[in-house]
């Protein structure tokens, strides 16, 4: 069987559950005992899946996240120097994506040392699959900003665009971001997913005028990923289908 062990010291991208434990790899579990240093955004996260998995940690365990991101890569940097190989976590998902882990990455590939991602649990790509909705592409926003004129600007960059809008945000802005989107979209179809993978988990699905109609008053609790449909498609004319199949 073929391993994808690295000889040479190798920064570690690892994704870990967003919410149920046992969405975990047989490889992630077994690239955590090996590293010898892992950078976590969150240790009590990272410390549940070894309990959970009743793994071996390694001797080295320090923060990284927003905070003291600048520190955290100086010393991944000079772990790596010494030849060792570091695992870097998210709190959830997969690091880099809304989360720290691209400026190490970046520094680790500049330094040229080995970067490795493994794939993983994501929130996007589990949102994007249980919206039910047409996915020819997709935009991901990450967190927009605070400020709906700030949001506005952010869905008119995309809202010509053939591809569906993915982004997070909190529980509590949920209605009325959507009906931002709406002013700038259109009453598009839409999917509000919730606490995905996690005990509590659910999906409201409708016209974004219906979901907000259907969300007022109630407080939602947890993660929240937002899934709004691609543009309505125009129907082509027989003129243009034809023109667009001739050979002449």
């Amino acid at each position: 069987m073929e391993q994808d062990d690295a000889t040479e010291p190798t920064l570690y991208l690892i994704p870990t559950p967003i919410g149920n434990l046992e969405d975990i790899s047989y490889r992630t579990v077994r690239i955590l005992q090996e590293v010898d240093a892992l950078a976590c955004e969150d240790t009590r996260h990272t410390r549940k899946i070894f309990e959970r998995y009743e793994l071996q940690s390694p001797s080295i365990i320090f923060p990284c996240h927003a905070h003291n991101e600048d520190r955290a890569v100086g010393r991944i940097l000079s772990l790596l120097r010494d030849g060792m190989s570091v695992g870097l976590t998210s709190d959830a998902g997969a690091p880099g994506i809304s989360d720290p882990g691209q400026r190490a990455a970046a520094a680790a590939i500049e330094a040229g040392y080995h970067v490795e991602a493994l794939p993983g649990p994501s929130a996007v790509i589990t949102a994007l699959m249980v919206s039910g909705l047409p996915i020819p592409a997709f935009t991901f926003l990450g967190f927009l900003p605070r400020r709906p004129g700030r949001q506005r600007k952010a869905f008119e960059a995309f809202a010509e665009a053939p591809s569906a809008i993915v982004f997070f945000e909190s529980p509590f802005r949920v209605a009325k971001i959507l009906k931002v989107a709406e002013e700038v979209l259109g009453d598009r179809e839409v999917a509000v997913c919730v606490e995905l993978t996690k005990k509590f988990e659910k999906t409201f699905r409708g016209k974004i005028s219906d979901i907000v109609a259907d969300l007022d008053g109630k407080k939602l609790k947890g993660e929240v990923t937002i899934v709004i449909s691609p543009p309505p498609q125009k129907e082509k004319s027989k003129d243009e289908v034809r023109d667009k199949y001739s050979l002449i």
